[in-house]
């Protein structure tokens, strides 16, 4: 068994790029290979009421695609009911959320000591955690590499490059983007593609292609240069 330990945090291009899709992909991909496997979403809003308590359906895929397993509630330690920004439905639920808590938890995780360590961002890289903090606070106190999954769909190219001066600016490193074409029906998609590989400074770790179905990840799992993002 390897000794590899590698931790990513998984933002988006903006909400429903197919981070949570990619990162049970990158972990399914993972188990193919051997490796041990983790993953967390630190905050989650959408959730619906079990008896078991509220459960977010991202967190629930993580934690089925992990192969070291851990209570929901490590998984997804701060979940919302409501699908809205994580500071507002942190308000409507009369709660605060704070980094340095977000960072606790994250850090149990990363004790685990899995060769491959996700953790799932809440929409964009500047999502708004309360009034003074963001997602992209969280990344920096950990400091740790990101992957960044880019919705490809007209806009891409801004979003994308964008978010990678704002990681940079950040003092981070991207460690890889994913190609996540989302759109079946973008116009020069290979256009769009070639310009983000021309302008990235970051390898290109995979490229999906549009899935008609809601797909298993095990389906997009073989499209990842996982070698190249464990050499990280």
């Amino acid at each position: 068994m390897t000794s590899k330990r590698k931790i990513f945090f998984i933002t988006g291009t903006d909400t429903d790029a197919g981070k949570t899709f990619v990162a049970c992909a990158l972990l399914t991909a993972a188990a193919n290979a051997g490796y041990t496997s983790v993953a967390i979403k630190p905050v989650a809003a959408g959730a619906t009421l079990t008896e078991r308590g509220l459960r977010n359906d991202d967190a629930l895929m993580l934690q089925s695609c992990s192969t070291i397993q851990i209570p929901y509630e490590q998984v997804n330690p701060v979940c919302f009911p409501h699908a809205l920004a994580p500071h507002i439905a942190a308000n409507l639920s009369e709660k605060k959320v704070k980094v340095e808590r977000l960072a606790g938890f994250c850090q149990g995780v990363m004790l685990k000591r899995a060769n491959l360590t996700l953790i799932e961002g809440a929409g964009g890289w500047r999502v708004p955690l309360n009034e003074r903090e963001f997602v992209s606070d969280l990344v920096k106190q950990l400091n740790i590499p990101v992957v960044l999954v880019v919705a490809m769909r007209l806009g891409c190219l801004n979003h994308a490059l964008l978010t990678a001066e704002a990681i940079a600016r950040d003092g981070l490193q991207l460690a890889g983007w994913v190609a996540n074409r989302i759109d079946p029906h973008m116009q020069r998609y290979e256009e769009n593609r070639d310009t983000l590989l021309a302008m990235l400074d970051a390898p290109l770790l995979a490229e999906i292609p549009y899935f008609a179905s809601t797909p298993d990840p095990s389906e997009a799992a073989g499209f990842f240069a996982l070698d190249q993002l464990m050499q990280t």
